[in-house]
Order: C-alpha cells, then structure tokens, then sequence
C-alpha cells in the first residue's frame, strides 16, 4: 500500500503534475533540435532546481529526459537530421516515409510505438531492477569490448549490398572516435600538434554534417522535383497496424532494457541493435529497409525508450550511470541529499517508488504530446527546397555550435557535411561512421583495460573468454553476425538451412 501511495505522488499533486507536462513538453522541442542534447538540459535545470524540493526538481529533470529521448525522432523522420544520437537509427526508414508523403503516419507510429517501449523499461524497472541490475555487473571490461565490436558489425545492416563499404564506414568512424587525449595515459592521437583536437571531435557535430548537411547538398540535385504533399488524415495509428507490429516492439523494447541497463551503453546503442534485430527477423517486409519500412521505425523507437527504465536500473540499485543522463541524474540526487545505491530500496524505498510513478505519467505525457502539433511539423517537408534547404543548414549551423558554443564544432560539422555528401555520391553509407564515433570510445577503452587485467596477455584474453558463458556467447554472436554478412553465407549456408526447413 505505501509503494502505491509513493508511486501516486506525481499523479494527484497539481504542483508536481504540471512539473512533469512541462519538463515532458520542453524535453520533446529540445530533442528535436540537434546539438541540444537532453544530458546538456538536465544539466542545466541542477543550477536552477538544486534549491528545490526533491519531488518538484526531479519531476522536470525526469519529464525532460523522458520528452527528449522521444523528440529526436521528429527531426530525424522529417528533415533526416537526428536530433539525438538515439534517433540515427530511427532516420534510416522514418526520412524515406516522409518522402514519400507519409511524415503524419511516420511520426504517430513512431510516437505510439516509443510510448509502448517506454513502459516496457519502466515495468522492467519495477519488477526486476535487483535482478537486471545484478546481471549487469557481471560484465567484465572483455564483455564492453566486445559489445562495442557487436555494435561494428552491424554496420551490415547499414551498408546496402556492400560488407566491404560498411566495414570501411564504421573503421572510419572508429578512427575518428580516437582523435584527442588517450583517455587512459592523456597522450596525444591522431591531433598533429594541433591544441583544439585535445578534446576529440564531437560526435554530435559529425552527426549533423553527414546527416543534415549532406543530406541539403544531396538535394541539390532535386531541385526541380516537385514537392512531395504530406498525408496527415490520420495520425493516431490503426487499431491493426499496432496489433501487427506489437510483437516486433516488444523484442524490441526487451532489447533496449537490457543495452540500457548496462552502464555506460544507452539507447543509441539500443535502437541500433533493435533495427538490425527487426530487419534479420521480418520475413518478407512489404517495402524493403532503408527504404520506407515501418519495422525499421518501430524497432528503433521502442528500444530507445525502453533503455530509459533500463538505464534507471544500475544508476538507482547500483549507484552507477546506465548513460550520460543518468549519471548527471546521479550528481542530482547527492545535491538533493540521497545516496543511490544498494542500500537505497531499504532505506528510501519511496524514492524508488515515486520514480516508477514519474517515469510512467511522463511517458504517458510522452503520448499526449506526441500526437499534438504533427501537422505544423510535417509542414516543414513541405516546404519548397528554395526554403527547406537553407532551413537545414541553418538548423545544422545552430545545432553544432550549440554543442560547446565553439565555432570549431561548426567548421567540422561543414567539413564532415561536405565528406559525407561525396561518400553518398559514391554509394557509401554514412550511418556506420556514426555508430563507430559513438561505439570507439567503449570498444577502446574496455580493450585496454581487459589487456591490463590480463598483464598484456592475448593468450589469457582469449582463453578467458571460453571460459566466461557470458564472453563466449558475446563472442560467438560477434562471429556468426559476421558470417551472416558473407556472400558465402548469402549463395550457400542459408539457401541450405531454407531447404532443410
């Protein structure tokens, strides 16, 4: 009865109801526009709330971070510009279908789907937090790593018909992930002297460049195309179309809440499994991926979201960040006075309780929100090129310098607009660049650390690995994921494993 009476809290005060539609409501608008990340807002919101009480300072924080995980796809399917990096994988089919005239249908699903995944997490957090939480620690430096290097290879997902093309893509990525100060010795890689590549190269700031710029230099050569008309008759999704896809988001959100639950991945990492989970299991999809599938904008969406209650797991059991927004929901909570950790369900268990209940009358705000101001949204696709274009840029050019408001950031969004448009020009993906400038940083310094438990030994590094059920099953997936990718695979092993069936 007192878990409920906590888990209410939010629902039956005015004060902290408005709270959550406010920060869910602010949290949608700053997700949609790239370079104003949800972690940046959170963090802004402790200077002003830290003199508050907990339940009102927390009520914004959590509407915020609930509101922004969602509002990245609305940029991503209209203008192809993820506003988040969790929405990259969402732009691959959500762009297509807006194309196409179906931006209303594209963003409803996507909403109703998103809303599904995120109770998903949040149920997950409830019953089974200890349980996931303690599932989690068990990976070791070598798990990261290879979890890392499972993410690389998906890049067969996102490569078309060419592995080779793909690799090259996410090898580029990877190596621009390294630029900076080594994280582990602070020696300089790959920055030539030069002090202002001490800090790397934002990723948000290639995310925007080969995204959004290079997507208005593509359209360049449409100018003369005629307007596609969006069709926004009806948004909310048929009663069919969410029983059909129910059971793809529910994988899906199952997916995102145990990625979210291990510390330090998130929903990127997330969503970009859950859309190579959904295009290696739908059999025969009425458009093909990349190209307008509704599968490949569900699968993504409910696992972002469905990481938020995952990623809430470690950081209220264990003390430790799932990703960069709840490690500052951590610095939030000492300011406050609480000490999350093991010991918090025992000794404030109305803490964890009025979070549950947050989380879920903020994605229910997520819902109420979502389906609202669609069709002034979906204006923007009509808009004539003359216009939309230079939109884009302008947006691209707000959203890099927003990052660090550093003009830096701005000339290497231009830099990697412009190289990303030659590499669409030559039929290379720029999806699996981002994935490795998202992923380097886990792969390398996970690497390091299991060599070091290892005294440097890759003999032990291996053998370990054969005897840990949890590394081998990692490594076998990294395995037969890349054997799936072959043309020997393609020509010989499946057509085989069909006729057996």
């Amino acid at each position: 009865m007192d878990a409920f009476h906590f888990f209410a809290t939010s629902w039956v005060s005015p004060e902290l109801l408005g709270l959550t539609a406010l920060g869910t409501f602010l949290g949608i608008y700053v997700g949609a526009i790239p370079g104003l990340s949800v972690t940046m807002a959170v963090s802004i919101l402790i200077s002003f709330t830290f003199s508050w009480d907990v339940n009102n300072a927390l009520c914004l924080m959590v509407g915020v971070y609930m509101g922004g995980v969602y509002g990245g796809s609305r940029t991503a399917i209209l203008l192809n510009i993820p506003g988040a990096p969790s929405a990259i994988a969402t732009a691959m089919d959500g762009y297509p279908l807006a194309k196409k005239g179906l931006a209303g249908e594209a963003i409803g699903l996507s909403t109703v789907m998103s809303v599904i995944g995120g109770f998903v997490g949040i149920i997950v957090l409830a019953l089974a937090a200890p349980t996931v939480s303690e599932f989690a620690i068990t990976f070791q430096p070598r798990d990261y790593m290879m979890l890392g290097v499972l993410g690389i290879m998906l890049v067969g997902s996102l490569s078309g018909n060419s592995l080779a093309k793909g690799i090259f893509a996410g090898a580029l990525g990877l190596l621009i992930g390294t630029v900076g100060l080594d994280p582990m010795s602070a020696e300089e890689r790959f920055t030539f002297g030069v002090v202002d590549l001490w800090d790397g190269i934002n990723p948000v700031a290639v995310m925007i460049g080969m995204f959004g710029v290079s997507e208005a230099l593509h359209q360049l050569h449409h100018m003369n195309k005629a307007v596609v008309k969006q069709k926004i008759s009806r948004i909310i999704p048929k009663l069919s179309d969410i029983k059909k896809y129910l059971p793809l988001s529910l994988q899906s959100s199952f997916i995102g809440v145990i990625v979210g639950a291990l510390p330090g991945t998130g929903g990127d990492i997330a969503a970009l499994m859950a859309y190579d989970h959904a295009k290696r299991t739908t059999k025969d999809p009425k458009v093909p991926f990349g190209e307008g599938a509704k599968e490949g904008l569900i699968a993504p969406e409910s696992a972002n979201n469905a990481a938020v209650g995952g990623a809430y797991i470690p950081m209220l059991t264990l003390g430790i960040p799932g990703d960069a927004v709840t490690a500052v929901f951590i610095g939030a909570l000492f300011i406050h006075g609480l000490n999350p950790g093991p010991l918090l369900l025992v000794e404030q268990p109305q803490m964890f309780w009025f979070t549950v209940g947050n989380l879920t009358l903020a994605n229910i705000f997520v819902l109420i929100f979502g389906l609202t101001g669609i069709r002034l949204f979906s204006k923007i696709v009509e808009c004539p090129k003359g216009i939309l274009i230079p939109l884009i840029f302008l947006l691209s050019i707000v959203g890099a310098y927003a990052i660090n408001n550093a003009v830096i950031d701005i000339w290497w969004m231009l830099a990697f607009g412009a190289f990303g448009y030659f590499m669409r020009l030559y039929g290379f993906p720029v999806g699996p660049v981002i994935l490795g400038v998202i992923l380097s940083s886990l792969t390398d310094e996970n690497w390091r650390r299991a060599i070091l438990t290892e005294s440097g030994s890759l003999g032990n590094f291996f053998a370990h690995i054969f005897t840990s059920p949890l590394s081998s099953i990692l490594f076998m997936s990294i395995v037969l994921i890349f054997v799936s990718q072959t043309s020997l695979w393609k020509k010989h092993l499946k057509p085989r494993l069909l006729r057996s069936k």
